[in-house]
């Protein structure tokens, strides 16, 4: 019988996020997931992976947040001590900064939840798989 990590070697983690973060097929690492700006592809156009079942749902806007708000602070911080700058300017800067920032992450934290996702089989990934023991 297979054990739990011998199960999930064939689809290495690491791999996954990595193509997932590129916005390309986890199985394939060709194919590109996402036919507009946040709408996953049912099928891997190159390989025909069943990308159906992916369920990223709100995780990539939290993680995006998570992300942002995290650089955007300390950087909002470190500037208004360095420079003084005036409210407007402070506005300006970071939130403009803020949605570009979230606006590129975006999409590639979806990639990376629906890499993970198809990895560990999540969600019918996997499904119809013969498993020998």
């Amino acid at each position: 019988m297979q054990s739990h990590d011998e199960y999930h070697d064939d689809r290495p983690l690491g791999r996954s996020i990595g193509r997932g973060l590129r916005c390309r097929c986890p199985a394939c690492g060709k194919g590109r997931i996402l036919h507009s700006y946040l709408k996953v592809r049912d099928t891997c156009p190159a390989c025909g992976e069943d990308l159906s079942h992916q369920r990223a749902d709100d995780g990539p806007a939290y993680l995006t947040i998570l992300i942002v708000g995290h650089l955007a602070i300390p950087m909002m911080a470190a500037y208004f001590i360095a420079f003084r700058p005036g409210p407007w300017e402070m506005i300006w800067i970071f939130g403009i900064g803020s949605m570009v920032l979230s606006a590129v992450l975006l999409p590639l934290m979806k990639g990376m939840l629906v890499g993970i996702q198809w990895s560990r089989r999540m969600h019918g990934f996997g499904e119809g798989e013969i498993v020998h023991d």
